[in-house]
């Protein structure tokens, strides 16, 4: 039994390491691309069980962050977003539970490599998942303040130049919300990471020690945390976006 914290490279492609986490993660992008370009083109009056499907979670998922928003335009804008990050989290952790994977293996010069390997166990995809929420954060709250009122959420100079002996005060303030602001990155990105990382962990170790008996119930744990952690991580950007873009009550 090996566990690894980084993912195994595979090959190169010049310079570039290609990984097995990355290689699976492009494999499953291409996948939900044609899978969605396929279900559009055959979109019917009657639907089908997967036209069924899609729109049970297109409407639901529409439904949802309506409530959180509360305003039609902003979700509109917003809803895209968030049920990508959805789908493409849950769709990742799901496919963990196909059986056999362990066992397709590369033989490479350093030794046996897996081919497969969680999308979400690879700390570097968790965090260009959780940057792409905080830039947008970051973005949506300078469109909505303006460059220096996105600054006076940190700085409040007007408060300094009226009260010189508040500044200690107001900076120890502007440091916190800094503070706040780069823990949102630790948050995202641990939350999903730690626990689908653990979750392979755990599985791995339970299936090395009892291979016959363990695997149903982690099954049904692997299930639960996959759609738990997925629906955690779009909720808490929705929040951030949502809560960005009401800081002075104007609309996105």
């Amino acid at each position: 039994m090996n566990i690894s914290l980084s993912p195994e490279i595979l090959f190169y492609i010049g310079i570039f390491p290609v990984t097995n986490a990355f290689f699976w993660s492009i494999m499953l992008s291409l996948f939900l691309i044609l899978l969605t370009l396929y279900i559009n083109k055959r979109l019917k009056q009657i639907p089908g069980k997967l036209q069924n499907i899609a729109e049970i979670v297109v409407e639901s998922g529409m439904s949802f962050v309506d409530s959180i928003t509360n305003d039609k335009k902003k979700t509109k804008r917003l809803f895209p977003l968030i049920i990508t990050m959805f789908i493409f989290i849950t769709v990742a952790n799901l496919i963990t539970i196909i059986p056999g994977q362990a066992a397709i293996t590369l033989h490479k010069s350093e030794g046996v490599v897996p081919l497969f390997r969680a999308i979400m166990s690879d700390y570097s995809m968790v965090f260009v998942l959780t940057m792409v929420t905080i830039i947008i954060v970051q973005v949506v709250a300078i469109i909505v303040n303006g460059p220096f009122g996105y600054l006076g959420k940190f700085f409040n100079f007007k408060n300094i130049f009226k009260n010189p002996k508040s500044l200690p005060l107001d900076l120890f303030l502007g440091f916190m919300d800094l503070v706040g602001e780069i823990s949102k990155i630790l948050s995202l990105s641990f939350r999903l990471f730690g626990n689908i990382f653990a979750g392979e962990v755990l599985t791995a170790v339970m299936l090395f020690l009892l291979p016959f008996f363990a695997p149903l119930p982690f099954l049904f744990l692997t299930i639960l945390t996959a759609v738990v952690q997925a629906f955690v991580f779009s909720m808490l950007t929705l929040v951030f976006i949502s809560m960005a873009s009401e800081i002075d009550q104007v609309e996105i």
